[in-house]
């Protein structure tokens, strides 16, 4: 593929990513995805993807599950030991292959949209509940002050 230079494109149900099924909150939509194979000007072999996916998440503000729109672009150099790893150029991430020089394209998706989920889940439309931003309402003792932590030293300091 890499000699070639092959392009594929085209579409990957969600539901056929089981690894990333475990991090969704649902199991809907399709990734479209774009695979380029290739060498670069010092010969490294490369594989540039692209995909985009809209991915159901679980909103860690409001608990609830919102669809998120991902987008991943970049390029893995293939290497084939960890060796090689130091001679990729600095913007090309390393990707192992077998010795048998194979390589699963919807791995390599599912590993990318892996990768770009965020660490904590929140819905940018979401807001927080009124009682989180409301100010707590001031209980009343019927003495007219305010438990305050400190009155008891202002007391003992007036003596």
């Amino acid at each position: 593929m890499v000699s070639a230079r092959r392009s594929f494109a085209g579409e990957l149900p969600v539901a056929a990513m089981p690894r990333l099924c475990e991090a969704l909150a649902g199991r809907e939509g399709t990734a479209q995805y774009e695979l380029d194979f290739g060498r670069d000007e010092f010969g490294s072999a490369y594989l540039d993807v692209r995909v985009q996916a809209p991915l159901t998440l679980l909103c860690q503000r409001t608990l609830e599950p919102f669809a998120l729109p991902v987008t991943v672009e970049g390029r893995l150099g293939l290497i084939g030991s960890e060796r090689e790893e130091a001679a990729l150029p600095p913007d090309c991430e390393p990707l192992l292959i077998g010795e048998d020089g194979r390589l699963n394209p919807a791995e390599v998706i599912e590993d990318e949209l892996l990768l770009a989920l965020p660490l904590v889940p929140v819905n940018p439309d979401s807001s927080l509940p009124d009682e989180v931003t409301e100010p707590a309402p001031e209980e009343d003792s019927g003495t007219g002050r305010t438990d305050n932590p400190f009155a008891v030293l202002r007391e003992l300091k007036k003596n």
